[in-house]
């Protein structure tokens, strides 16, 4: 077992298993976020139902923190390999067969990283605030946070490097599990697309939307 996990392929599957599990969280997450468009009795109803049940919430947390890690870890070990097989970069480089969202993985990941610690620090524990926070309030966060031009942008363009990598990595994730089949047509991820594009969707729509004044 420690030489398969230590391997290429387990190291892959590592991720794909993990990268999963983080995607099921956010189909959850976006769709307990969309109750914003509901009022406040729904969305801080339902924090407060998570926050009453300390055991299941801290699971979670701990089992989508140990994903995270093993994640990272993997990713940093695999580009570790692969920079020392080729020491020397090509000449000429020109993508074959590859898409935006592969050629990205890595700096998106980056990307996506930092704006989860941010998230985090913004809307849980409410650490930073470039509007007030209020402790079991989150449809008030939310709406007050989305008023900020800068605050907007910055969830914007997050929400693009979360769906390019969600992208890529759902299907990456499917094709390592042994899931998806070789296709002819190599580019046309339809099912992860499918993935991607709703969660990107979902929550790119809530900032724009509290922006443009649309949210209860």
């Amino acid at each position: 077992m420690r030489a398969f996990i230590r391997s290429n392929i387990g190291l892959k599957v590592i991720m794909a298993v993990t990268g999963l599990i983080m995607v099921g969280y956010l189909l959850t997450h976006v769709a307990a976020n969309l109750l914003v468009f509901r009022g406040p009795e729904l969305i801080n109803g339902y924090s407060a139902m998570l926050h009453g049940q300390p055991a299941f919430l801290w699971t979670a947390r701990i089992v989508l923190i140990v994903s995270l890690i093993a994640h990272v870890w993997s990713a940093i070990v695999l580009t570790r390999r692969e920079r020392a097989a080729r020491p020397v970069a090509y000449g000429k480089w020109q993508p074959q067969v590859s898409t935006f969202a592969s050629r990205t993985m890595r700096w998106g990941g980056l990307l996506v990283l930092f704006f989860l610690i941010w998230h985090i620090l913004q809307f849980t524990t409410g650490t930073v605030q470039p509007a007030p926070f209020v402790e079991g309030d989150p449809h008030g966060n939310v709406m007050r946070a989305f008023q900020i031009p800068w605050v907007v942008a910055l969830y914007v363009v997050a929400m693009a490097a979360v769906g390019l990598h969600l992208f890529h990595g759902t299907w990456s994730a499917f094709r390592s599990l042994g899931l998806v089949k070789p296709s002819e047509h190599a580019l046309r991820h339809r099912t992860s697309l499918i993935f991607a594009g709703f969660i990107w969707l979902g929550f790119t729509i809530i900032p724009l939307a509290i922006f443009a004044g649309l949210g209860r």
